[in-house]
C-alpha cells in the first residue's frame, strides 16, 4: 500500500536524520520506541445499522490504526442500546486493554462505560456524545461538533433562500442526530418540519419521504442526516414529482457521484475515517506512553462541506473507501 510506504520512507528518513544528528550515531540498541512490540486488544463498539456504508469509512480507518501499531483489533455493533451496552460487558469480560465507543444515548450507554472504566480499561468515545462525554469517565472525544454543524448546514439553507426544510431523521432518541436538527433550525431561521423514519428499512425511508413530500409541497428542501439516507430521498423527491433538493451530512462514495451529478446539492464532511483511526491511535498511545489528545476538550474531525468547488479532490479517497 502506498500510504505504508510512504510512513516507511518517512520512517527511514527520520532514522537516518536521528544518526546524522547523535555524537552516538544513533539509538542505543536497548532503547526503544514507546510503541515497539506492542501487545494489545482493542475492541471498538459501535449504534451503526446494517449496511451503512458511513460505519465501513470508520472501521477503515480503526483497522489501518490497529494495523500500523500491530494491535488486536475487535469490532462490534448494534442499534440497540441495551445491545451495545452488552457488548461493552463483554469487552470488559475479556479483558481488552482499551474500548472505543460510539455513544449516542448517554443515559443508557454511561453506566456500562462507567463499569469499563472502574474496572481500568481505557476508553475514548467517537462520533456520538460529544456534549457529555466526559462524563461517562471517557478519556477522549474524536468527532464534531453536532449543534454547530447543525447550524452551519440550517445558514447556508438560508443562504440558498430554501423554503421550507424537511429534515429527516434516521433514528429516534439518539442525541447526535436531534443535535443536526435542532441546530439546522436554529442556524435557517424559517419554517422546518422533522420526520422520523427506519433507517435499517430503505423502502419504508423512500415512501415516507415521499409520502411527506406529495403531502406539502411547500418543502423545497431536504436535509437528511445520513448519505445512504439521502440518497433514498433523492429517488423519493423523483417519485414524487417534487422539485425539492437534497443535501446532507455525511460523505461516502454514492454522495460524492451526486455531488458531482447535481442531484445532491452538498454534504457536510465529519471526516468518519479520523475518527476511527484516532481512536484506536489514542488507546495505543495512552497505553504505551501516557498521552492524551485534547487537552480537556474534544478533537474535532469537522465540520467541513464537500461541494461543487471541491467534490472532485476528495472523489478518489471517497473511491477507496476513506472518505
Amino acid at each position: 500500500m502506498a500510504f505504508k510506504w510512504r510512513l516507511a520512507a518517512l520512517a527511514a528518513a527520520i532514522a537516518l536524520g536521528a544518526a546524522a544528528c547523535s555524537s552516538e550515531g544513533g539509538r542505543e540498541a536497548d532503547e526503544q520506541s514507546a510503541t515497539d512490540d506492542v501487545d494489545l486488544t482493542i475492541a471498538m463498539i459501535t449504534h451503526a445499522p446494517s449496511g451503512d456504508t458511513f460505519w465501513d469509512i470508520i472501521r477503515k480507518g480503526a483497522e489501518d490504526a490497529a494495523d500500523n501499531y500491530g494491535v488486536d483489533f475487535e469490532y462490534s455493533n448494534s442499534i440497540e442500546l441495551s445491545e451495545q451496552a452488552t457488548l461493552v460487558q463483554n469487552a470488559v469480560d475479556r479483558g481488552v486493554d482499551g474500548i472505543a465507543i460510539s455513544n449516542p444515548n448517554p443515559d443508557a450507554l454511561n453506566p456500562a462505560i462507567q463499569e469499563a472504566v472502574d474496572a481500568g480499561i481505557p476508553v475514548v468515545e467517537f462520533n456520538a456524545g460529544v456534549d457529555n462525554w466526559q462524563d461517562s469517565g471517557a478519556l477522549m472525544f474524536f468527532g464534531q461538533n453536532e449543534t454547530v454543524s447543525g447550524v452551519a448546514a440550517g445558514e447556508r439553507l438560508a443562504a440558498e433562500d430554501a423554503g421550507k426544510v424537511l429534515c429527516v431523521l434516521q433514528s429516534q432518541g439518539q442525541v447526535q442526530l436531534e443535535a443536526r436538527c435542532d441546530g439546522v433550525i436554529e442556524g435557517f431561521g424559517g419554517e422546518t418540519e422533522k420526520l422520523y423514519v427506519d433507517g435499517e428499512d430503505m423502502t419504508s425511508v423512500q415512501s415516507t419521504i415521499e409520502a411527506k413530500l406529495r403531502e406539502d409541497p411547500a418543502i423545497t428542501h431536504v436535509m437528511t442526516l445520513g448519505a445512504p439516507i439521502a440518497m433514498t430521498a433523492i429517488q423519493s423527491a423523483e417519485a414524487a414529482g417534487s422539485e425539492a433538493k437534497v443535501a446532507t451530512f455525511d460523505l461516502n462514495g454514492e454522495a460524492v457521484g451526486a455531488i458531482q451529478d447535481g442531484s445532491l446539492l452538498w454534504a457536510i464532511d465529519q471526516q468518519p475515517y479520523l475518527q476511527g483511526f484516532h481512536s484506536v491511535n489514542g488507546l495505543v498511545l495512552y497505553a504505551t506512553n501516557g498521552n492524551v489528545l485534547g487537552g480537556g476538550e474534544a478533537v474535532l474531525t469537522g465540520p467541513t462541506f464537500v461541494d461543487t468547488t471541491n467534490v472532485d479532490a476528495v472523489a478518489e479517497y471517497a473511491e477507496r473507501g476513506t472518505r
